[in-house]
């Protein structure tokens, strides 16, 4: 993907009724299912990523809260090196809503920014 790509997730309830929507509803493409867990879809720069209650992004937070649709929508940045750059922030006094989650797509974890939006930093799996 180039860089002119723009990742945002989405906490979705049925994985397979997201794609169909959007694909047949607002013309994004699919890019990869991992339904019922994950699915990627595009329309132009967009890629949406799909996440149901199954996938990595859906496990609940350190105090049980688990990620809904709805309030969980995030910007999705993709970094080299997820916890070299966990290291830094967290140097810099950046909170974070919870720690390094692991799935087949790669690792991820939320910053919390000072209006308490969450930023996604990603690091894709090597294949």
């Amino acid at each position: 993907m180039s860089d002119t790509t723009v990742n945002v997730r989405y906490m979705v309830d049925d994985v397979e009724a997201a794609i169909k929507w959007y694909v047949d509803h607002l013309g994004f493409s699919l890019l990869s299912s991992y339904a019922p867990a994950f699915a990627d879809v595009r329309r132009g720069q967009l890629r949406l990523l799909l996440s149901g209650p199954t996938s990595s992004a859906g496990r609940p937070m350190p105090d049980g809260e688990k990620p809904q649709p709805g309030g969980w929508n995030r910007i999705h940045l993709i970094v080299e090196d997820l916890a070299a750059e966990v290291a830094r922030l967290k140097a810099a006094g950046v909170e974070f809503r919870n720690d390094i989650v692991t799935g087949p797509g790669g690792s991820q974890i939320l910053a919390i920014d000072p209006s308490g939006n969450f930023v996604e930093l990603f690091q894709p799996a090597r294949h």
